[in-house]
């Protein structure tokens, strides 16, 4: 039986489109109360704008043999497990079956006008994740569960910012040559590249999306690695294998 990543085609640009519609439509509201985030805040702090996005990740989970059930997500109490660092992590998609963990994925999202201020935090983020799950996972905390799933989603504005090259400064030692005049969207493509072949993650998908072509569902890939269509076919494959 063969894997099923259909809703990747069905959904992916609707969740595009949802992504900039939710994004303006809070920032809109935020305005409309006369409370303006710091920055570009007012625009994700109602938390919906990657909603579409998890519930395409769902349904190719779904239509790979998980029961609908099992998939969790939104509610705060239904997606927090045990770290080995920290008592507990809340991630965006949880898969538990039958008190065994399949699955843990996290999606970000970041827009202009500022992205260095938060690329660093987004790095930092990745990396404890990655580490507290998979030092848990080694030492027993989520009993007979199988090595689960680990995937991080990441949705870029695709501007002049986020592709121009970006020097930066080590005056100590040199740093690795693949980040010299890099741009942010390159170095978030190194990021979610080197999470996968550090085996961090299972999967990680970058996606490149413009704001005035996004609204109509249009977005790019950085690289073959980091591509949706991999993320969800790594996804299903190991999610077809486990319930098998």
């Amino acid at each position: 039986m063969g894997i099923d990543i259909s809703a990747l085609d069905r959904l992916m640009p609707e969740a595009i489109r949802h992504f900039w519609k939710a994004r303006l439509l809070a920032a809109k509201m935020q305005k409309k109360r006369g409370v303006l985030d710091q920055g570009n805040r007012s625009g994700v702090t109602a938390g919906k704008n990657l909603d579409a996005l998890v519930a395409m990740v769902r349904d190719i989970i779904v239509a790979n043999g998980i029961p609908e059930e099992d998939v969790h997500y939104g509610r705060r109490a239904s997606v927090t497990i045990p770290g080995f660092y920290r008592p507990t992590k809340n991630w965006d998609l949880l898969v538990v079956s039958q008190g065994r963990l399949l699955a843990a994925i996290e999606f970000k999202s970041q827009v202009g006008p500022s992205f260095g201020n938060n690329f660093n935090n987004r790095v930092e983020e990745a990396l404890g994740n990655a580490a507290d799950l998979n030092t848990a996972f080694r030492e027993g905390v989520f009993g007979e569960s199988p090595r689960p799933f680990v995937g991080y989603f990441f949705v870029l504005e695709e501007c002049l910012k986020s592709t121009m090259p970006i020097k930066f400064v080590s005056p100590h030692f040199s740093g690795m040559p693949e980040f010299e005049n890099a741009s942010y969207a390159a170095r978030y493509e190194i990021l979610c590249r080197k999470l996968v072949q550090e085996q961090l993650y299972d999967a990680a998908a970058l996606v490149l999306t413009d704001r005035r072509s996004g609204s109509t569902g249009t977005f790019r890939t950085a690289s073959e690695l980091t591509c949706p269509r991999r993320f969800a076919a790594t996804l299903a494959g190991t999610i077809a294998a486990m319930t098998a």
